[in-house]
């Protein structure tokens, strides 16, 4: 059985470890005592660890569990949008010095948000990794990464319908985390490395076909949905993947 570990259990870490659950064998970071505490109690291997973006007096020593997994999977956000790019080098500096040179299989957890809000289709062609600087950063250390451009996270408590959002005539890109662990699944099985994958549902209705769709109400208007669609094709194409929840219209159900 293979040993994975997972920097970072949040909403979606802990929804990736659910899932694999029986399947690997799983460790985890958590920022908090109290959460580590919690996660020991239920039999998951958990550290604490955080990465922030300022230089430490003292670099981390690394994870002792690193040179036991077969899989590494990184869900803390190493983005432009979550810090300025010398913070960011900061807080992926921290990251590097906790899993040191690690050879084995690893994914990022990246994000659609650096396309650019336009009125077109979005492949990974037209955003390379090299214009994205924590995949860049991230990358050049560890070649075999694979990074996961994840849409909207969404299912079980996150539905559209909770939240206040505009531009209600545009697309969504969203993807239900279910499909996110299948996918992470298949590729660790394939021994899939060095990717650069568009992870959104193949189906991008209107936010307010969505938001319909959730609370019930029947939706016939027919109109021209604007905005970005993210296209996760190249996954489709590469994996032979087959969506759980293609169509965002349904995620609640």
């Amino acid at each position: 059985m293979k040993k994975i570990g997972i920097i970072g259990y949040g909403w979606l870490g802990e929804r990736i470890a659910s899932s694999f659950s029986g399947k690997y064998i799983i460790t985890v970071t958590t920022t908090t005592e109290s959460k580590a505490d919690q996660l020991n109690n239920k039999g998951i291997n958990a550290v604490i660890a955080s990465f922030p973006d300022y230089q430490l007096t003292e670099p981390y020593s690394p994870w002792s569990e690193i040179k036991d997994l077969d899989v590494l999977l990184i869900t803390i956000p190493v983005s432009e949008k979550s810090c300025c790019v010398s913070s960011l080098y900061n807080r992926i500096q921290n990251l590097s010095a906790f899993i040191g040179d690690f050879k084995g299989q690893m994914f990022l957890m990246s994000s659609t948000g650096g396309y650019p809000d336009l009125h077109q289709e979005f492949t990974e062609e037209d955003l390379p990794l090299e214009k994205v600087s924590g995949e860049r950063i991230l990358r050049n250390k560890y070649p075999q990464l694979n990074i996961l451009r994840l849409g909207g996270l969404m299912g079980n408590n996150r539905l559209l319908k909770n939240y206040n959002v505009g531009n209600l005539d545009h697309a969504v890109n969203h993807i239900h985390y279910a499909d996110i662990s299948a996918i992470i699944s298949e590729m660790i099985e394939r021994g899939t490395e060095s990717k650069l994958y568009n992870v959104t549902a193949p189906i991008h209705p209107a936010k307010s076909q969505v938001i319909n769709a959730q609370k019930n109400i029947t939706d016939d208007e027919e109109f021209e949905v604007k905005g970005k669609k993210v296209m996760s094709s190249k996954l489709v194409s590469e994996l032979d993947y087959v969506f759980q929840y293609p169509d965002p219209r349904t995620f609640h159900l």
